[in-house]
């Protein structure tokens, strides 16, 4: 019992309908584990359980951006500090079995020993409405380019006056030409399959400009002062860099964890005599590509950019090593605004 007077520490394992969560001792002793529904009652129900053991110190939980999301409002919310940990070792899994409650304690542990944690995004402002728009937008226009290569094909395989017709043509018009034609020589069923695969690609088109023109908004009315002032920083660019950060933006402690968690951090790759470093290849690769592109703009519009990379490339670099130097000065300038300016957040409908 005077285990229990002392400091714990929890973890939790998230799925859908249920969490298991498991207590430590701060001498690292195992305590219990018990479910809980994912629900309000449920999350109460846990954070009294893990109280009942002691003053609570941490909590580990995984999947924080995902499953675990709902719970860690109500622990933040509680005043309980929550670490976001990784997934379980997969060496020590083969040796010990897989169970939901062998990783609540391997979250807990994980929490204890302060090894592999980060804060978790808060996803309670405008940041994560920009998430929600951008993942929309982004799944209509890939079914639109499936819609668009169906009717590709359609063509290809279509009588040669239609193919003649409308081979060649932009897709916008092509579409339009299907929905405002005649196509007598097609058999009926090619002219309705034809006829809804037009209707479907307006529609989605339709939906991208819409998603697209909110999410401008959305990120107009958000952005740190100066981040748009950027070159190559539009609202999608910008969108993918303040998702990566979240919220909650304090929560990254260096321009250099930014870095890292752009993925454009250089790793260090030496052996013997030879001292190098390698592309990093892990990270948010969405910011990774939003940094990308702010490079890429630099190079065909900015002098200055251009004559830095011939002269890495002069001194032994390649190429895709001297752009992700570019990308790493980059980040520390965007780093620099999306944290020391004050973000605006006026009311956005959220």
């Amino acid at each position: 019992m005077s285990e229990h007077l002392e400091g714990v520490v929890g973890g939790v394992d998230t799925h859908k309908d249920e969490h298991v969560a498991a207590v430590l001792s701060a001498s690292g002793r195992l305590l219990g584990t018990a479910t809980f529904k994912t629900t309000q009652a449920g999350y109460a129900g846990l954070h009294a359980w893990m109280a009942g053991f002691g003053e609570v110190l941490a909590v580990g939980v995984e999947g924080c951006g995902s499953y675990g999301l709902g719970l860690c409002r109500e622990l933040v919310a509680a005043g309980l500090t929550v670490h976001e940990v990784c997934r379980p070792n997969r060496q020590l899994r083969r040796r010990r079995g897989k169970s939901d409650a062998v990783d609540a304690e391997s979250a807990a542990r994980a929490a204890l020993a302060g090894v592999g944690l980060c804060v978790p995004k808060s996803a309670d402002g405008p940041v994560e409405v920009m998430r929600a728009l951008r993942l929309t937008r982004r799944s209509a226009i890939k079914a639109r380019d499936t819609a668009t290569n169906q009717i590709h094909a359609l063509i290809v395989t279509a009588p040669e006056g239609i193919r003649q017709q409308l081979t060649g043509r932009p897709i916008a018009k092509v579409v339009h030409a299907i929905l405002e034609g005649d196509f007598v020589d097609l058999a009926p069923g090619y002219s309705v399959a034809m006829l809804s695969l037009a209707r479907r690609w307006e529609q989605l088109d339709h939906e991208a400009g819409e998603l697209a023109a909110e999410l401008e908004r959305v990120v107009a009315a958000t952005a740190p002062d100066g981040l748009l002032d950027q070159q190559g920083v539009g609202p999608d660019v910008a969108a993918a860099l303040m998702i990566t950060v979240g919220d909650n933006p304090q929560r990254l402690r260096s321009e250099a964890s930014f870095a890292a968690l752009c993925g454009v951090s250089p790793l260090d790759a030496s052996s013997g005599k030879q001292q190098r470093h390698r592309l990093n290849r892990g990270g948010n690769r969405d910011a990774n590509m939003a940094l990308w592109r702010i490079v890429l703009v630099r190079l065909r519009w900015d002098q200055t950019t251009r004559d830095y990379v011939d002269r890495r490339v002069t001194e032994g670099k390649t190429r895709r090593e001297a752009m992700r130097c570019l990308k790493r000065y980059v980040a520390r300038d965007i780093y620099r605004i999306l944290v020391s300016s004050v973000a605006r957040h006026p009311e956005i409908g959220v």
